[in-house]
């Protein structure tokens, strides 16, 4: 008996799939964390810069900094800088209370500001990342014998994956017999499943037989329920002993019906093998069977 599919609902926009939506403010370190680090250092910088205008702005209203020039307000945002920074040249100094109570809540701003960056950078740092490369398309064409769908991927790094898995689906939008339009995802089954070794390239396979959610398909038959082939991948990171994954979609006009890979594994004189990158995307199309 064929399983029945996974069901979920319907998509929005590009078709990936999203949980509700979240404000950045709402998941504030997910969002810093994930962010690239161009904008994370943006981001640092730009919050820096503002702290240090209140700040400047309070030791400019109460004029009480001393060696100050009168009404300048480069001066309190400078004095501001080295007080968060904690530097203390010296030269300025504040005088009154209220600067003094000002100071010492800068002071104090400065300190749990430092502990949380510290924080968050070395989270950045520390997530294991996989530098997992697919080709451009997947391809549909014979295989040992039997129709197949065809995916390749590269461990770009020079150190292993070790107990990878890969799990494909397909999400297709489907009408239900009451008339809703729902999105369902279809596993897959890969012909090996795991590898105890990622090292190079990976060609997974999904033999096309009956029983398969593509069995009887074509590009025209597909092209109206925007489907699109999802692929995971998760093992360990040999060096750290972490666990890292990778996620790659695949839209219908990424697909190619009668085609396989070209080889890029390349055998070297001493016998150690390596992946030409330069024919990686390639595929060669089959000449038709009569």
């Amino acid at each position: 008996m064929a399983k029945q599919p996974n069901q979920i609902g319907s998509l929005k926009g590009d078709g990936v799939i999203r949980g509700a939506p979240v404000g950045i403010f709402e998941d504030l370190y997910h969002f810093l964390v994930t962010s690239s680090w161009p904008a994370l250092i943006g981001l640092i910088a730009a919050a820096f810069t503002l702290a240090n205008l209140i700040f400047a702005t309070g030791y400019y209203l109460d004029q009480g900094i001393e060696n100050a020039h009168s009404g300048s307000f480069s001066d309190m945002f400078f004095f501001s800088v080295q007080t968060m920074a904690t530097i203390g040249y010296g030269k300025m100094e504040p005088f009154t209370l209220f600067s003094n109570i000002l100071v010492s809540i800068e002071a104090l701003t400065g300190l749990l500001a430092l502990a949380l960056m510290t924080g968050l950078v070395f989270s950045k740092f520390s997530r294991p990342t996989s530098r997992v490369r697919f080709t451009r398309y997947a391809v549909i064409g014979p295989r040992d014998g039997a129709l197949s769908l065809m995916i390749r991927a590269a461990n770009m790094r020079a150190n292993r994956i070790v107990e990878a898995e890969i799990h494909v689906v397909l999400a297709r939008q489907e009408t239900t017999i009451e008339g809703d339009s729902i999105r369902r995802l279809y596993d897959l089954p890969m012909t090996r499943s795991r590898s105890a070794m990622f090292a190079l390239s990976w060609t997974a396979v999904h033999r096309i037989v009956e029983g398969s959610p593509l069995f009887g398909e074509t590009r025209e038959s597909l092209a109206g329920t925007n489907p699109q082939i999802i692929v995971s991948i998760i093992g360990l990171d040999e060096t750290f002993s972490q666990t890292v994954h990778t996620r790659h979609t695949f839209e219908l006009a990424d697909v190619i019906w009668n085609a396989r890979f070209a080889d890029v594994l390349i055998t070297h004189p001493d016998g150690s093998r390596s992946v030409n990158y330069t024919r990686f995307d390639e595929i060669e199309m089959l000449t038709p069977a009569n």
